[in-house]
């Protein structure tokens, strides 16, 4: 039986989890593919990889100001502008720790609609999802947080990260590498981290503990999850991805399943990953 069939022991009502090797392939998947989740905060890297295809075109900069004074498009990006978690309130001076926010995200899709007039929705329709083929795939609403999508689509999004070809293997190490180092921060779910490692949008695994991803996982492992429980994550190292929804709010439920679940399918395709 596949490692995967252990998603129909969790609490959800509906599930599914699909595997990527190096290659970009589908190497196992268990659920329905083409139903469609709220991704709550996975929303965010695909958010992200549509500012980084605007980097490239140079429609933005990461240097560009964008929320509170002394606070850039990276700043923003990496979570350390300073804001509350889901308001405007500025928390912390910017650049003085790790403060990961909703506002930051809603700002940043503020900040490149006012340069390239188009909301970042839009954006990431024509940057991101359209040439992927993630038909399924929409924001609507919030960069944060407003992203739907299937475990098809996220598997084609999975393979782009693995091999990307919509943005230079240099932008995409730079955005999966730590920016402002050294900083401390909360992880939701999870407690305090020190240091509390951020990418460009993405959440880097560093040596977290606990964390979301399994003990073995490599620092270098990257992802996101979101809120209504969901999860990406793309190890780099070992050349294999795996995205997984469902359909019951992150709580303790998923702390305790999580970390395992993705241990075991880690050690289970890894040498499949080619």
């Amino acid at each position: 039986m596949s490692v995967l069939a252990e998603i129909d022991t969790w609490p959800s009502t509906h599930a599914v989890s699909v595997v990527i090797n190096g290659a970009g392939e589908i190497i196992d998947a268990h659920g329905d593919t083409t139903k469609s989740f709220a991704l709550a905060s996975v929303t965010k890297p695909l958010a992200a990889y549509a500012f980084l295809v605007a980097l490239e075109e140079e429609a933005v900069s990461l240097d560009d100001p964008a929320g509170p004074e002394g606070a850039t498009v990276r700043h923003l990006l990496a979570h350390t502008a300073g804001y509350d978690f889901d308001g405007t309130a500025i928390r912390f001076p910017v650049g003085a720790k790790r403060g990961y926010s909703n506002t930051g995200f809603e700002v940043l899709g503020e900040h490149l609609q006012a340069e390239t007039g188009i909301n970042i929705g839009q954006y990431a329709q024509e940057a991101v999802f359209a040439p992927l083929g993630m038909n399924d795939t929409r924001i609507d609403g919030s960069p944060a947080k407003d992203g739907i999508s299937t475990g098809a689509d996220l598997a084609r999004f999975a393979a782009e990260l693995l091999n990307p070809r919509l943005v230079a293997g240099e932008t995409l190490s730079a955005a999966t590498s730590v920016q402002f180092p050294g900083l401390d921060g909360i992880l939701p779910g999870y407690g305090r981290q020190s240091p509390n490692d951020w990418g460009l949008g993405f959440e880097l695994r560093s040596n977290k503990s606990p964390h979301w991803t399994g003990s073995t996982h490599p620092p270098q492992t990257f992802g996101h999850f979101g809120q209504s429980g969901t999860f990406l994550w793309v190890d780099p190292v070992d050349r294999l991805a795996c995205a997984t929804l469902t359909d019951l709010n992150f709580g303790p439920w998923a702390v305790e399943a999580w970390a395992p679940f993705n241990d075991r399918v880690l050690a289970a395709y890894r040498k499949q990953s080619s």
